[in-house]
């Protein structure tokens, strides 16, 4: 399965975890949610600028209940 997602401005805890919203599509065009906790990029790949990237791009949160979410 892929999925294309998008970083929202929510913020809400999963089974005790701070997780960051992000609004998901499949290819086939199903509408989902991706509760992301982290997200990280190779040891031995260049990071610089996927972090400048999720920096400049990423939302600031707004903490909201999980059942406000779905």
């Amino acid at each position: 399965m892929k999925l294309s997602i998008e970083a929202t401005d929510q913020l809400t805890h999963m089974e005790g975890v701070a997780v960051r919203v992000w609004k998901g599509k499949t290819e086939t065009g199903v509408d989902c949610f991706v509760f992301v906790h982290r997200i990280a990029v190779r040891q031995d790949a260049d990071c610089v600028e996927f972090e400048r990237t999720l920096r400049e791009q990423l939302p600031w949160g707004r903490v909201v209940p999980l059942s406000q979410v779905l």
